[in-house]
């Protein structure tokens, strides 16, 4: 390269590139913002507040075990899912209950009873906090007890 730009400069090539980058390295700091330079300087990254404008939470019914794969989608599409199992056997319940258990772990997220065959499924983005008692089933058992 020194051959090269030593007949560049014979030429007189090379100046001219080299004032031609001087301008536009000008012009490049001109055009960049100072507060570029402060947050280079302290390598933080500004993340916005509000990152998920569109916070959704599906409600859904199940009729058979085939709809559980549905509601699976949902939970990796990261968004909350409340199940409502009343409507649907037992045994199919506790089937969608294990897959959707297994599909919650997949996504890191959480599940909780909030009801009477009525479960809340969250992704990993969404923390279930505080829990709820069975004030019904307590109440049927004490029943049951005074008969």
């Amino acid at each position: 390269m020194g051959v090269m730009n030593k007949f560049m400069n014979f030429l007189g090539l090379q100046e001219e590139e080299q004032v031609v980058e001087r301008e536009m390295l000008q012009e490049e700091e001109l055009e960049t913002p100072a507060f570029d330079k402060r947050k280079n300087q302290r390598g933080s990254n500004v993340v916005s507040i509000h990152s998920q404008k569109n916070v959704k939470v599906v409600l859904y019914e199940p009729r058979s075990y085939d709809e559980a794969q549905e509601i699976a989608d949902h939970l990796r599409s990261h968004r909350s899912v409340v199940v409502n199992l009343q409507r649907i056997r037992k045994d199919q319940a506790l089937r969608i209950i294990d897959f959707l258990s297994g599909t919650v772990y997949a996504v890191n997220g959480g599940i909780s009873k909030v009801g009477h065959n009525i479960f809340l499924c969250t992704p990993d983005t969404v923390e279930i906090q505080g829990s709820i008692t069975e004030i019904l089933a307590d109440s049927e058992s004490e029943l049951d007890r005074m008969r």
